[in-house]
């Protein structure tokens, strides 16, 4: 009779791998996921790999031997916010719980809506998901800052917008080269990153000193984008996918000077920081693709198996919000 032991990892996306050990696995073997048959990917004596089925809910994994049916183990699934979008960074979240992303299109192209907001479901409603922003040209980066206006950078023009609760945008700043990834510190000052090498610190107006826009720290040029977030400690981390296998994840302090955290990912991007200050990266590891976990100690492993990952904003109650390349995700990380 086939036996599972373990499930790794325990959160996937419709379409992610995940890999179960036991005992009595091998062919014929069949696999059941929340009720809906799976395809099993690889089977032997103590390893299967199970691909999640589209349209699962969160439930039990079985695996079945003919007639013989394992034990259960659980699995946490992504179940879809919004779909028909175009993320290419992180989403971003406000006070209230709603998430905010982009139909960002490709360079120069104009979309008829620029950000779109997803209320949160309530009491089993689906979200609900409207138009928020439009006429900002390819916006990619999503930020809020301390006054609590959703910030926005357009790589096609490099320049931020401030956008106001009612969706408003006006130019907060310009110059900013291929604007992408932004990210605030604890004073309120914002970082941009140019993904042609620059960082840029804008440091933003007081009653003593006007805003001002100076290059905080340069870093090897990005094939896509840089991506951008704060440890609590301060220190600003960068990703930014380049041609090399494997990829690093820069660390700033706050003089602008760059170290490498961590190496070993393939086509790192967005990533947020837990409060504990484990960094949870859209990324590959060793082939598996999904969120990566990497601990204060650069312990990293496969937390979230997915595909087509591009960033993700952490939620109340252990939950995140997971940006493809086309939809909104929600799951328990």
């Amino acid at each position: 009779m086939p036996t599972l032991t373990a499930l790794h990892p325990a959160a996937a996306l419709p379409g992610g791998d995940v890999t179960l050990t036991g005992a009595a696995l091998g062919p014929p073997l069949t696999a059941d996921v929340a009720g809906v048959p799976a395809l099993v990917s690889l089977a032997r004596p103590t390893q299967a790999i199970i691909r999640i089925p589209e349209g699962v809910l969160p439930g039990n994994i079985t695996v079945s031997r003919g007639a013989l049916t394992s034990n259960a183990l659980p699995i946490r699934i992504g179940v879809a916010m919004a779909e028909n979008l175009h993320p290419v960074a992180n989403p971003a979240v406000d006070a209230a719980g709603n998430v905010y992303a982009t139909l960002s299109g490709s360079r120069g192209e104009a979309t008829p809506v620029s950000i779109f907001r997803i209320a949160p479901a309530i009491e089993g409603v689906i979200h609900e998901v409207r138009p928020f922003v439009r006429e900002i040209l390819n916006a990619t980066g999503l930020a809020f800052g301390l006054d609590q206006q959703l910030y926005v950078s357009s790589r096609a023009e490099g320049t931020v917008y401030c956008v106001d609760a009612a969706g408003d945008a006006h130019v907060y700043a310009e110059g900013l080269g291929v604007a992408t990834g932004i990210a605030f510190d604890a004073k309120g000052d914002l970082y941009v990153g140019d993904r042609s090498g620059t960082i840029f610190k804008i440091r933003t107006a007081n009653d003593t000193q006007a805003q001002e826009t100076f290059v905080f720290a340069t870093l090897e040029p990005s094939i896509s984008a840089y991506h951008l977030a704060f440890d609590s400690k301060g220190t600003l981390y960068v990703t930014g996918p380049t041609t090399a296998s494997s990829q690093s994840v820069h660390a700033i302090d706050r003089d602008g000077n760059a170290t490498e955290f961590f190496r070993g990912l393939g086509r790192a991007q967005g990533m947020a920081f837990d409060p504990d200050d484990n960094l949870y990266v859209a990324a590959s590891l060793a082939g598996e693709r999904g969120i990566i976990r990497i601990t204060p100690q650069k312990e990293a492993s496969l937390a979230v198996s997915g595909s087509n990952l591009v960033g993700l904003c952490l939620l109340p109650g252990g939950r995140a919000a997971l940006a493809t390349r086309d939809a909104i995700y929600e799951i328990q990380i």
